[in-house]
């Protein structure tokens, strides 16, 4: 019922010093620089002297029902596992359907949500695939977004790619009003995310959307664009114009710029920090050297979070706003999400000072990991 975390390093994630931190049930309830063991209480009284405290981190775009498919059924990709999520750190995620809407549906996308909320994270949706009219439950994105609780907003919806359906101005303009109207009736944030292909336009038809129309830019948040040096150009100034971006994890090619090359140039360009966000695409096909595809994982996420600390020696603080505070914020989940303040989610990560290793991860208040060792698993899990 009651957990204690001692003389903890904490971001919360802007530095806060050393604190304890008290949580109860599912929240934290109290953050000071001494708050005193009561033995009458049923606590667990854990020493974080050695230690690093952050918010769980939150993976705005993961295929948890699965991603693939492209090279035909034997190439789609199972769904993810609890202890695949637990062991990148993360506590909150936003699953997406992505391309393959024929062998996979929203309605699916939905119970595995359910199924790993109940398995102890946290869950949001987006309604949506790749093309336009775009996949939904309800027979409305409008409808999907304002009644059902796990959708926040309509994805991944594919510009500049082959696998597009190619939507005209008007129907991306129709698209994104079903989002915002939705958005407003359901007290959601009504994000439109947008898989943003290797295609020779690039962001040209989000600039044109945005030139055309009066929806604000903080309802979108272009994906990958950090594939392509001139994606990623014009993500940059994208950026700087008051839009949000989302850097994919894992990226090593020569042709676009790895999580840890981006921010740097991000954090040098004058760009508001606060827009930039980082995410797996976990789960999800990842392409591999001569034409062929692999599978992305969720915990290249933390490992590129990490290396921009350690390796690249990034302002920690600032990094990990990318995977807290930031993607909370847009998602308008902030501060029961993404912050360790008094009244928020329980979601603490716990990481070993000397080289950013994972030590415990609590979620909702409970451990999923403790001492490195995952304790709790998904109900399938060995």
């Amino acid at each position: 019922m009651f957990t204690l975390l001692k003389n903890a390093q904490c971001y919360v994630p802007e530095y806060q010093d050393k604190k304890d931190i008290l949580i109860v049930y599912d929240k934290i309830l109290k953050i000071s620089e001494n708050i005193p063991a009561d033995n009458l209480w049923d606590m667990e009284v854990i020493d974080c002297s050695e230690k690093i405290i952050c918010p769980g981190l939150i993976d705005q775009h993961v295929h948890i029902t699965g991603g693939g498919g492209e090279e035909g059924p034997i190439s789609r990709i199972p769904e993810i596992m609890l202890s695949e999520i637990a062991t990148a750190g993360v506590t909150t995620l936003v699953g997406v359907l992505g391309v393959d809407n024929i062998t996979r549906s929203i309605a699916g996308l939905l119970a595995k949500a359910q199924a790993l909320d109940q398995e102890g994270i946290t869950t949001y949706i987006y309604t949506g695939s790749y093309s336009v009219p775009t996949a939904t439950m309800t027979g409305k994105v409008m409808t999907d977004i304002a009644i059902i609780d796990k959708v926040i907003g309509v994805g991944e919806i594919a510009i500049s790619d082959h696998r597009s359906s190619h939507p005209s101005l008007d129907s991306l303009r129709e698209l994104v009003n079903e989002a915002r109207v939705g958005g407003l009736i359901g007290g959601k944030a009504g994000i439109v995310h947008i898989h943003v292909g290797d295609g020779k336009e690039g962001l040209g038809s989000l600039f044109k959307l945005l030139d055309e129309s009066d929806f604000p830019i903080e309802m979108f948040v272009p994906t990958h664009v950090n594939r392509n040096k001139t994606l990623f150009e014009q993500a940059v100034n994208y950026a700087k114009g008051g839009g949000y971006i989302d850097l994919t994890a894992g990226e090593k090619s020569e042709k676009g710029y790895s999580v840890m090359d981006a921010l740097e140039i991000i954090f040098k360009s004058g760009a508001n920090i606060g827009n930039i966000t980082v995410s797996s695409d976990g789960n999800g096909s990842m392409p591999l050297e001569g034409g062929q595809s692999g599978v992305g994982t969720v915990v290249q996420l933390f490992e590129d979070i990490r290396a921009s600390i350690l390796q690249k020696k990034l302002n920690i603080e600032q990094v990990l706003k990318t995977v807290t505070s930031n993607v909370a914020k847009i998602l308008k989940i902030y501060p029961k999400k993404g912050a360790l303040k008094v009244g928020s989610d329980a979601d603490v990560l716990i990481l070993n000072k000397d080289d950013l290793s994972i030590d415990s991860l609590i979620a909702r208040g409970n451990f999923i990991i403790k001492n490195k060792n995952v304790i709790k698993r998904g109900k399938y899990e060995k």
